[in-house]
């Protein structure tokens, strides 16, 4: 590491804590949290780590600026999306399974309910994603895992009818 001081949400990557982001700072240490590890401190000395992005240092940084930052990093790294609307259609609407056999009970749910989970469902999968192509696999692993991925989006097309806007779609090989 160079004499540079590093500011908040600078992007580093630690020999044994993995990638973090620098959250706060001391006069002799950084707040830094790790994706795997939590928040650890680290000597503003160390340079056995790798610097991914390096952000200036204010002079002052207010509350609101970390806050701005920190909110930056968790949605960059955890995959926290914007809120994605359900199509005005089925607003109000309910999913109902409907066994063959009458003498068995059918399921009833709120679309809404079934449409969050369908969103937590992608969202768990770019976090996934996410952490595949930062791992330590080799290049020919985080491919193929990739790949599985995308035919995972793939099977989730179907539900594509339910999404307000198209950018929001599942999408899988082409």
């Amino acid at each position: 590491m160079s004499d540079n001081i590093l500011g908040i949400g600078s992007r580093v990557d630690h020999p044994a804590y993995g990638e973090g982001a620098i959250i706060r700072l001391h006069k002799m240490a950084y707040d830094v949290c790790f994706m795997t590890y939590g928040i650890k401190q680290v000597g503003k000395n160390y340079d056995k780590w790798e610097i991914i992005e390096e952000i200036e240092p204010d002079v002052e940084i207010s509350f609101t600026d970390a806050e701005k930052s920190l909110a930056k990093i968790l949605k960059n790294w955890l995959g926290i999306s914007e809120p994605i609307e359900l199509g005005d259609r089925w607003n109000d609407g309910k999913l109902v399974l409907q066994p063959a056999d009458s003498s068995l009970q059918s399921k009833e749910m709120p679309i809404e309910t079934f449409f969050h989970k369908i969103v937590m469902v992608r969202d768990r999968l770019r976090v996934m994603e996410q952490r595949i192509n930062s791992s330590k696999l080799t290049d020919e692993e985080k491919v193929n895992l990739q790949q599985y991925i995308t035919r995972i989006y793939g099977s989730l097309t179907s539900f594509n009818v339910l999404f307000k806007y198209k950018e929001n779609h599942f999408k899988g090989s082409k």
